[in-house]
C-alpha cells in the first residue's frame, strides 16, 4: 500500500525552485501490481505484459492517490519546457521563446507481489491530466473530494518500450545499496509509487540486467 502524505507536507516539499529542478529529471521508477487484487469487483493488477498488450502499447497511469507521487507526475514529468530568453537592447527588450524537449524513460517496477523488482522499460508519452477514475463512484480509486471542476488527482500516459530479459529483483537491488545504487530513492523510500531516478542509477540497472 502506498504511503500517505498531506497537502501541507507537499507545499513544504515542493517549492518553486524544486519544481524547476525536478522538471529536469529524465528517468523515473513507476510501480504497478502484477498479481490479481480485486477492489470493488475490479482486478487492479497491471504488469509489464499488460502494458505491452495495450493498443499501441500505451496506457493511462491512473489510480495514484498519494500527494508526493501525484506531484512527481504533475510537476516533474514534463515532455517540454518553455524557455524565455530576454535580450536588452538600446531601446527595447526582445523576448525569445523556445522549448526544451525531454525523453522521459521509466523503470517499470512490479510491486506488492511475491517477487518484487524491475521488469522492464517504458516511457512517458503524455503529460499529466486529470485522473477521471477519481470521479467514478464505481471505480476502485474513487475519491469524493475530487471532481471535474477541481480535480485533485492526475495521471500520465505511459508507453511500453521493452521487457527485461530477466526480473531484477528488489533483493538484488538492495545488494548494491552501498555501491552502484547508493542513494537510490527506491532503497530508502521504498513505498513511494513514483520516484525520480538518477541517470547513474538507471545506467547501473541496465548493466545489472546483462548479468546472469
Amino acid at each position: 500500500m502506498e504511503e500517505k502524505s498531506t497537502e501541507h507536507d507537499q507545499n513544504l516539499r515542493f517549492g518553486d525552485s524544486l519544481n524547476e529542478q525536478i522538471s529536469k529529471v529524465h528517468y523515473w521508477l513507476m510501480k504497478a501490481e502484477p498479481e490479481s487484487r480485486i477492489v470493488k469487483g475490479i482486478d487492479v493488477k497491471f504488469s509489464i505484459d499488460d502494458l505491452a498488450n495495450m493498443p499501441n502499447g500505451v496506457s493511462q497511469w491512473d489510480g495514484v492517490r498519494n500527494y508526493e507521487a501525484r506531484n512527481n507526475m504533475k510537476n516533474g514529468m514534463k515532455i517540454k519546457d518553455k524557455v524565455i530568453t530576454c535580450y536588452i537592447g538600446i531601446s527595447k527588450i526582445l523576448k525569445i521563446s523556445a522549448f526544451n524537449m525531454y525523453k522521459l524513460q521509466v523503470l517499470f517496477y512490479h510491486s506488492n507481489c511475491k517477487t518484487p523488482g524491475i521488469a522492464g522499460l517504458a516511457e512517458i508519452v503524455k503529460e499529466a491530466y486529470p485522473d477521471y477514475t477519481a470521479f467514478d463512484e464505481s471505480h476502485p480509486y474513487y475519491d469524493p473530494k475530487s471532481n471535474k471542476d477541481n480535480p485533485k488527482w492526475f495521471m500520465v500516459d505511459v508507453k511500453f518500450v521493452r521487457k527485461f530479459n530477466r526480473l531484477i529483483t528488489l533483493k538484488e537491488l538492495q545488494a548494491h545499496k552501498d555501491d552502484g545504487l547508493k542513494g537510490m530513492a527506491l532503497l530508502s523510500r521504498g513505498r513511494l509509487s513514483i520516484q525520480p531516478v538518477k541517470k547513474e542509477h538507471y545506467d547501473f540497472i541496465l548493466e545489472l540486467e546483462k548479468k546472469i
